[in-house]
Formats: C-alpha cells, structure tokens, sequence
C-alpha cells in the first residue's frame, strides 16, 4: 500500500511539474520573439512525452494555445494550427519512457517539417497570397523557408529547456524521480 501511494504522489508532482512548464512556456509565447520562435512545437512534444494521460497531453497544449489566442488574436488558420500542434504531441508520445537526446532531437526536427508542410500549404490554399498553381505552392514554400529556421530553432532552445529542466528537477528532487529510480538509488 505505502508504494502505491508513494508511485501516486510521484506520478502527481511528475504531472503538476509537467503542467507548470507547459504553462510557463505558453505564457513565454506571448512575450516578444522573432517570427515563428516560440515555445510552442516544444511544449506539444513535451506534453506528449511527459504527460502519462494521453487525454491531458493533448487537451492541456490546446487550452494553453487557446488562452495566449485571446491576448495574440484569432485568425483564419488557427484549427490548422492547432492541428499541426496536436501532431507534435502525437510525436511527443513516440517519446515516453525513451526520452534520449538523439530521440529528443530527431522529435523536435519532425515536428519543426511537419509544422512547416502543414501550415504552408494552409497558407497558399486558404489565404490570397499565391496563386493556386503548382509554381504558387512552390513559392509559397520558398516565401516560408526563414520562417521554419526559426520555427526549428525556437523548438530545440525550448526543447533543450522543457526536457533538460524536466530531467534536471527528477534528478535533484527524489519525489519526481520514477519509482524503479528511487529503488535504484
């Protein structure tokens, strides 16, 4: 019984832990940054990998999009967004319980194309910006190749820090570290 309450309370700091970042890197969205630097890519495949209800993992990124959108503004894209968002938390889930650098990286690059390709194409079907042509699609990918650099770099400075301070506060603090961890030690 005193493990699995034990295995209870270190699965409920884990959480709250977990939510606290992701929260603080929702609010970071709202401070100033270059176009497409943001925590969000990040914080999506950390909920996905840190978040053991899959239910939260994909609802709580949502409502933090959603809240800084009420300061930020709404606009015509944003279900595509939020979509492109949820397919990094899908990825994220590829993560759990194998939470490796090359694994972190190789996540956080996925994300950063899946991004670029999906709301790319939004822009040039759904927008006026290009031509609904082939050569409109391929200029509209060019026009956007600044925008993922920064979309990439955003996600690896805010992955490095979701992921690192995450792994940090389990080796610093013994009621977030996993229970085969604490028996180790």
């Amino acid at each position: 019984m005193n493990t699995e309450i034990s295995q209870k309370e270190t699965l409920l700091y884990r959480t709250l832990l977990a939510l606290a970042l992701i929260a603080l890197a929702a609010a970071l969205r709202m401070a100033p940054h270059p176009w497409n630097f943001t925590p969000v890519g990040a914080m999506a495949l950390f909920s996905g990998a840190v978040l053991k209800d899959r239910r939260l993992a994909f609802i709580f990124p949502l409502v933090a999009l959603f809240a800084g959108d009420v300061f930020i503004g709404f606009h015509k894209l944003l279900p595509i967004v939020y979509a492109s968002f949820l397919v990094n938390v899908a990825i994220g889930l590829w993560l759990r319980d194998r939470r490796t650098v090359a694994r972190i990286t190789l996540a956080t690059l996925l994300g950063a194309i899946q991004f670029f390709i999906v709301t790319n194409f939004a822009v040039w079907q759904f927008l006026s910006g290009f031509p609904h042509t082939a050569s409109g699609l391929a200029a509209c990918y060019i026009a956007g190749i600044p925008f993922f650099w920064n979309t990439l770099a955003g996600d690896a400075v805010y992955a490095a820090l979701l992921f690192g301070g995450y792994a940090l506060a389990e080796r610093l603090l013994p009621v977030l570290r996993p229970l085969s961890l604490k028996t180790d030690n």
